[in-house]
C-alpha cells in the first residue's frame, strides 16, 4: 500500500496467520483468542463489509480499511503482506491516538485525508490483523511509530512478538479479529451445484392464455416449465376473460398441475394501477389482486385499491369504475423513514450530513432527524475537529442511536 504524499505502506497479507488457540497465550492465540470475552473488535475493507473473504483489488487500486469495538479500547492494526512484510496501520505518525470509543467506526484512510491507501503486491490472498486491548500495548520492541517502521517480518514473528506483549493482560481484556481479500487473480472458487426445482404444468379452458409466474411472462396454455421450489405465484390471463390467480406450494421434484376455467368478462371498466415502486401489491376490496403494474377488468362500481411495498408507507385511495373506461391510480409510495438520535461528546454546534445532504446541526449536543432507511454514510463536521464518519445499516421505521466522539485536529 503507496500513501501518497505522506504515508508509503505496502498491502496487505496475512497468509499462514490462522492457526488453532492452545490454553496458554502463543503466536496462534494471537490470532483467535482462546477465552471467550465480551470485548470484541471487528475489522473489514470497503469491498468486502460482510467479511466473505472473496473481494479482490488489482494492483494500482486504491482500498480502505475499518476497524470498530463494542467497547472502550485501544486498536491495533497491522498489514502483512503475502511476501512478510509487515505495516503498522495504527497508531503511526499521521494517527497516534488509537483509543476508540464503545461503537465507534474509525475507517483508514481517514475522511479528508491527504493520502490514500494503494495496492502494491504481491498477488496473493492478503490479510489485516486488528488487535484490541482495554489497556495500551506497548510495541517498542515490535515497531519505530514515527518512522512507520516494524522490526520483525512474517506473519509468525510478528504473532510471537504480539503474544510476549499481551502475557501480561488479562486474556478477557483482549481480543483480535482477521479480514481477508485478494491481490490480482482471486481463486475461482467451484460453481455452486445448480438448484432443484419443480415441474408445473398448467392449462386453461379455453386454451392459448398467456401464464405468468410470480410476475413475469412465461408462456401460453397449455405449457410446462420448471420452477424453483417454494411459494410460486401463477396467473392465467386471456383477452375478453376474467384473470385466473392462484398460489401454490412446490417441493423439489414434485410436479402440480394447475387447471384454470377462465370466466368470460362481463361489460367491465378498466382499472389501470402504477406506482413508483415496481412490483408493489395490489388489494382490491381487501383482496390481493396482483402487482403494480396492473390492469384489471372491473365491473362498474366503488373500489378502495391499497398499494404495499417492504419498506414503504402504504397507499390507500377510493376509485369510481365506470363501464368502458379507463380510471388510472398512480401511488406514489413513500419509505417508512428511519429516526436518527444523535448524540456527539462536544457542546460545539456539529454539522450531520448523511450520504452528503446535510441534515442540521447539534444544539447542546444532540440532534434527532429522520431519514431514508437506505442510507449509507454519515458524516459529523465542527471547526477545530476531526471530521467522524459511520456507516449506516438502518431499519425502516427504527430509531436508531449514534454517539459520536469527535476528536480536536
Amino acid at each position: 500500500m503507496n500513501a501518497k504524499g505522506l504515508l508509503a505502506a505496502t498491502l496487505l497479507g496475512l497468509s499462514g496467520m490462522l492457526a488453532l488457540a492452545q490454553p496458554r497465550i502463543t503466536p496462534q492465540g494471537i490470532i483467535v483468542n482462546p477465552v471467550p470475552t465480551d470485548l470484541q473488535v471487528k475489522t473489514w475493507v470497503d469491498k468486502d463489509p460482510g467479511k466473505s473473504g472473496n473481494s479482490s483489488y488489482r494492483i494500482g487500486e486504491n482500498i480502505t480499511i475499518y476497524a470498530q469495538v463494542n467497547q472502550d479500547a485501544y486498536v491495533y492494526l497491522f498489514n502483512i503482506n503475502a511476501d512478510g512484510k509487515i505495516d503498522l496501520i495504527l497508531p503511526n505518525h499521521l494517527s497516534r491516538d488509537n483509543f476508540m470509543r464503545a461503537g465507534e467506526t474509525r475507517r483508514f484512510p481517514p475522511q479528508g485525508a491527504n493520502y490514500q491507501f494503494t495496492i502494491s503486491g504481491p498477488e496473493g490472498q492478503d490479510q489485516v490483523l486488528a488487535v484490541a486491548s482495554k489497556q495500551p500495548l506497548s510495541l517498542a520492541d515490535i515497531a519505530d511509530v514515527e518512522r512507520g517502521q516494524v522490526r520483525v517480518q512474517g506473519a509468525e514473528n510478528l504473532a510471537r512478538a504480539l503474544s510476549i506483549v499481551v502475557t501480561p493482560i488479562p486474556q478477557q481484556n483482549w481480543v483480535s479479529d482477521v479480514a481477508t481479500y485478494w491481490v490480482g487473480r482471486p481463486q475461482t472458487p467451484p460453481p455452486p451445484p445448480p438448484p432443484s426445482s419443480a415441474t408445473l404444468n398448467v392449462n386453461s379452458n379455453p386454451q392459448g392464455a398467456q401464464v405468468i409466474v410470480n410476475g413475469q411472462l412465461v408462456g401460453q396454455t397449455p405449457l410446462t416449465i420448471s420452477v424453483r421450489p417454494g411459494r410460486t405465484e401463477v396467473e392465467v390471463r386471456l383477452r375478453g376473460y376474467v384473470s385466473y390467480f392462484t398460489t401454490v406450494q412446490t417441493r423439489p421434484g414434485e410436479s402440480v398441475n394447475i387447471f384454470a376455467t377462465l370466466q368470460p368478462e362481463v361489460r367491465n371498466g378498466t382499472l389501470l394501477v402504477n406506482s413508483n415502486v415496481g412490483g408493489a401489491e395490489v388489494w382490491i376490496n381487501g383482496a390481493r389482486s396482483g402487482r403494480t403494474p396492473l390492469q384489471l377488468s372491473l365491473r362498474e362500481g366503488t373500489y378502495e385499491v391499497v398499494v404495499r411495498a417492504g419498506g414503504y408507507n402504504e397507499f390507500r385511495t377510493s376509485v369510481r369504475v365506470v363501464a368502458d373506461q379507463t380510471v388510472r391510480v398512480d401511488a406514489r409510495l413513500t419509505p417508512i423513514q428511519t429516526t436518527l438520535e444523535i448524540s456527539v461528546n462536544i457542546a460545539v454546534p456539529v454539522r450531520i450530513f448523511v450520504d452528503g445532504n446535510e441534515l442540521g446541526t447539534t444544539q447542546n449536543g444532540f440532534l434527532r432527524v429522520t431519514v431514508n432507511p437506505d442510507a449509507h454514510e454519515l458524516v459529523a463536521l465542527a471547526p477545530g475537529y476531526r471530521a467522524e464518519v459511520v456507516r449506516l445499516r438502518l431499519s425502516p421505521g427504527a430509531t436508531e442511536q449514534i454517539r459520536l466522539s469527535m476528536d480536536r485536529l
